[in-house]
């Protein structure tokens, strides 16, 4: 996990990003996903999206969380609870309630994944290992601001056609989809300062569809305790190859307009914070 703190606290935005499905490392421990091809490795993880924002979220100094474990070996986008008998033996579930749970035991287009499930221990040594030092981060990091109310980002990407998995199969996507859990994980202004930004850049962007919102978001959203957060999804085919999970020649471009996007995002927060509520 890499956590990155602006070192000027006393000035700092009432703003954090986390970055929790970029990583790509397999613990040995993971021995279903060893030998897999790498598109199919690949097929569900944000692959650059780290590279995409870090960069500027430094150079602004915009604190932010990014994850290095591999999300189907624990996804940390999903509730605690959020695992079955396909994946872990004792779970409360039965098989197939969660088939892209906690642990993956398909990939989005139904390629295997977890053939035999792990023992009890094993998930719970991934719990303590990767997924409660990631969301005690995030509770830290945001106990980090005195002043409130606080917003949070949370970045990823998505497929640039919905498949069969998603509730819109075959359907061609926007270059940005931002959720907020259909209205109930921020204030409205954060998400539609959050919109104007990505649409000045020329994204075209859609809201609420086909994603409303992860478990981050549904986790620490809460308004009424002055936790804003929003799901931002990016449409891979703006700088990657989704066939070979390389980057294309879009993306140095790509980075350019997330970063202007970003720089608005922070100048025109920084007015919503200091406007009277």
């Amino acid at each position: 996990m890499v956590i990155y703190h602006n070192s000027d606290h006393e000035r700092e935005l009432p703003f954090f990003v986390t970055i929790p499905h970029s990583g790509e490392f397999v613990p040995p421990e993971a021995t279903w996903l060893k030998g897999l091809l790498e598109p199919h490795l690949m097929r569900d993880v944000d692959r650059f999206v780290d590279k995409l924002y870090e960069p500027t979220l430094q150079n602004m100094q915009i604190s932010y969380i990014r994850a290095e474990c591999h999300r189907y070996v624990i996804d940390l986008n999903r509730k605690p609870d959020e695992y079955d008998a396909a994946a872990v033996q004792g779970a409360a579930l039965t098989a197939g309630t969660f088939p892209k749970g906690l642990h993956w035991c398909v990939t989005t287009i139904g390629e295997p994944l977890i053939t035999t499930p792990m023992s009890m221990e094993q998930h719970e040594h991934f719990v303590r290992l990767y997924y409660e030092p990631f969301h005690s981060e995030v509770k830290k990091l945001a106990g980090r601001f005195t002043q409130t109310p606080i917003y949070h980002l949370d970045a990823h990407s998505m497929p640039s056609k919905g498949t069969k998995a998603h509730n819109d199969p075959g359907e061609e996507r926007a270059d940005i989809v931002v959720s907020d859990f259909h209205g109930k994980s921020c204030r409205k202004e954060f998400v539609e300062l959050v919109i104007e930004a990505y649409k000045a850049q020329g994204f075209r962007v859609a809201y609420n569809w086909p994603y409303v919102g992860g478990g981050i978001t549904q986790m620490y959203g809460h308004p009424e305790k002055n936790h804003h957060t929003l799901q931002v999804e990016l449409n891979r085919k703006t700088y990657m190859n989704e066939d070979t999970k390389k980057m294309t020649d879009q993306f140095a471009e790509t980075q350019a307009r997330i970063a202007r996007a970003l720089e608005q995002v922070a100048h025109d927060l920084r007015l919503l914070v200091d406007s009277p509520r």
